[in-house]
């Protein structure tokens, strides 16, 4: 074996850590992390990243990032949201409801919902 091939070996178990541990570290635009007076996490493992969303009327979220995941609304929801256009359109969700989210990076928005709205997000990892 090479010396080149023996420095290799002998750091790899590092290489491996460092890995793992950055694979552990939330990236930068977590929203538990940038606004966790919004985003509360409730479960995490492996597998599988639970987060309690509440949107308060009037409130500003900070910029911030959400892989694909699963919405479940803790209560009836509605808000006013702009489309792509400018105009402005009705969210509506029911208590119960389950809703599909594509991964997404947002914020700076101010919510203009009807009453407080809670929702689990669910995050497959």
């Amino acid at each position: 074996m090479t010396n080149k091939g023996q420095k290799f070996l002998s750091i790899l178990p590092l290489l491996l850590l460092a890995a793992v541990v950055s694979a552990a570290v939330p990236m930068p635009l977590d929203p538990v992390r940038v606004a966790p007076h919004i985003f509360e996490l409730e479960f995490e493992n492996e597998r599988v990243r639970v987060i309690k969303q509440t949107i308060r009327n009037g409130e500003t979220q900070p910029l911030h990032a959400h892989p694909d995941r699963l919405l479940v609304y803790l209560q009836t929801c509605a808000w006013l949201e702009n489309d792509a256009n400018g105009n402005e359109q009705m969210q509506e969700f029911k208590y119960g409801q389950v809703v599909w989210a594509d991964a997404v990076t947002h914020g700076g928005e101010t919510a203009n919902v009807v009453q407080e709205c809670r929702i689990l997000q669910i995050e497959v990892l």
